[in-house]
C-alpha cells in the first residue's frame, strides 16, 4: 500500500475497506458485547486493537485502519458525546461564541485520547509486517456538523444555517477543530500510524466558495502541518460526494491520495483525478450485500479503469452492517485474481 501511495503503478492493487471492522462480522459483535457499549470499545485499547485485527485475520487485507470514531475529538474538546442504540450519536451542541470559547485547547487530545494511541502501539506490535496501519480523523466541516446539530443530519442544515447567520462563530469552530485534528493525527503518527486519512463525509453538501473555505482550506492546513512534522507519512483525503471538485483536490491540499466515493465513475476519475497521483476506491458498498456476478463484474471494471496508475482498491463508502462476509471474500479474491 505504501508503494501505491508513493505513486507506483502495481500489477495488483492493494485492498482494504472502510469500516472493515464492524457489525457485519460476528466476531466484532461479540467483542462489542464484551466492551458493553461503543465508546467503551473505542477507549479500551486491547479490545479496539482486537476488532481492528479481526478483518485482517479473516480476509488478509493489505491495511488495517484504527478502530475509533470521528466524534472522539469533540469529546476531547469538552463536548458531551453518547450513542443511542439504533439511532446513532448524540452531542451537546456548540452554536455560540461562548460555546466555542469554552472548548478545551487543541492539545487536550494528547491526554484525553491516550487510549487511542495505546491501541495504535498494540497494533504496530501485532499486525503482520506487510500490513499497513492507517490512522484517521474526521475533517473539520464534517465534525462541525455534528457539534452544531448535536447529531447526524440528512442535509447538514443546522451547520449551514449557523454558517450563514454567524460566520465568525462558525469559522472559529472550524479553526478549533482544525487545530485539534492536527494534534490528534500527529499523535497517531507518533504512536505508529504509517498513513493517515481525513474523512470529510459531508463535503458534498458544500458548494462554491464554501467548499474552498471549509473543505479544501482546512484539509490543506492539516496536511501541510502534518507534512512539516512528519514528511514521510502519506495522507489520504476523502471529500465524499465532492464530484468534479475532486479534480485538483490532492494537488491543492498536498494529499498523497484521493479516496473516491461510488458516485464518481471510475473511468472519469482515471482521466481527471488519477493524473495527480494515487486514487482509492470505489466499489458501491451495496455489492457487499448482494454479491454474485454483478460484484465480480464491477470489481473487475474498477480495477481495469485504474490500472494505468497508482490505485488502492476500496469501497466508495463504509461497508454496511447487512453485508455478507462471503461477498467480501469474493471481492478480495476477484481483485487479487486480476482483471
Amino acid at each position: 500500500m505504501l508503494r501505491a501511495l508513493a505513486g507506483e503503478r502495481l500489477p495488483t492493487p492493494p485492498i482494504w475497506m472502510m469500516r472493515q471492522a464492524g457489525r457485519y462480522l460476528p466476531e466484532y459483535r461479540a467483542t462489542r458485547a464484551q466492551a458493553g457499549d461503543f465508546l467503551s470499545l473505542c477507549y479500551t485499547p486491547e479490545l479496539a486493537a482486537e476488532v481492528t485485527l479481526q478483518p485482517i485475520r479473516r480476509f488478509g487485507f493489505d491495511a488495517a485502519i484504527l478502530f475509533a470514531d470521528i466524534l472522539l475529538i469533540p469529546q476531547a474538546l469538552g463536548t458531551d458525546v453518547w450513542f443511542v442504540t439504533g439511532e446513532g450519536p448524540r452531542l451537546s451542541t456548540v452554536t455560540t461564541p461562548a460555546g466555542v470559547a469554552a472548548l478545551r485547547p487543541a492539545d487536550a487530545v494528547h491526554d484525553r485520547l491516550a487510549p487511542v494511541y495505546e491501541t495504535l502501539r498494540i497494533l504496530r506490535r501485532e499486525l503482520p509486517e506487510e500490513t499497513t496501519l492507517i490512522g484517521f480523523a474526521g475533517a473539520p466541516w464534517t465534525v462541525a456538523t455534528y457539534m452544531i446539530a448535536g447529531r447526524g443530519t440528512k442535509n447538514q442544515g443546522p451547520a449551514h444555517a449557523l454558517k450563514a447567520a454567524d460566520p465568525e462563530t462558525f469559522a472559529g469552530l472550524i479553526d478549533r477543530i482544525t487545530d485539534a485534528t492536527i494534534e490528534y493525527l500527529s499523535a497517531q503518527i507518533e504512536a505508529g500510524a504509517e498513513v493517515v486519512k481525513l474523512f470529510d463525509s459531508w463535503a458534498g453538501s458544500l458548494t462554491g466558495r464554501d467548499f474552498d473555505d471549509y473543505a479544501l482550506a482546512p484539509a490543506r492546513r492539516i496536511i501541510g502541518a502534518l507534512k512539516a512534522r512528519h514528511p514521510s507519512i502519506p495522507v489520504i483525503a476523502f471529500p465524499r460526494e465532492a464530484g468534479e471538485r475532486c479534480v485538483g483536490f490532492a494537488r491543492a491540499t498536498g494529499a498523497d491520495c484521493m479516496a473516491l466515493d461510488n458516485s464518481v465513475d471510475a473511468a472519469w476519475a482515471a482521466a481527471h483525478v488519477q493524473t495527480d497521483g494515487c486514487v482509492q476506491g470505489n466499489l458501491a458498498p451495496g455489492h457487499m450485500v448482494t454479491g454474485g456476478q454483478a460484484l465480480v463484474d464491477e470489481t473487475r471494471r474498477i480495477v481495469r479503469a485504474f490500472s494505468q496508475g497508482p490505485h488502492i482498491f476500496n469501497l466508495g463508502h463504509g461497508i454496511t452492517p447487512d453485508a455478507d462476509p462471503d461477498n467480501v471474500a469474493l471481492m478480495v479474491e476477484t481483485v487479487r485474481a486480476g482483471a
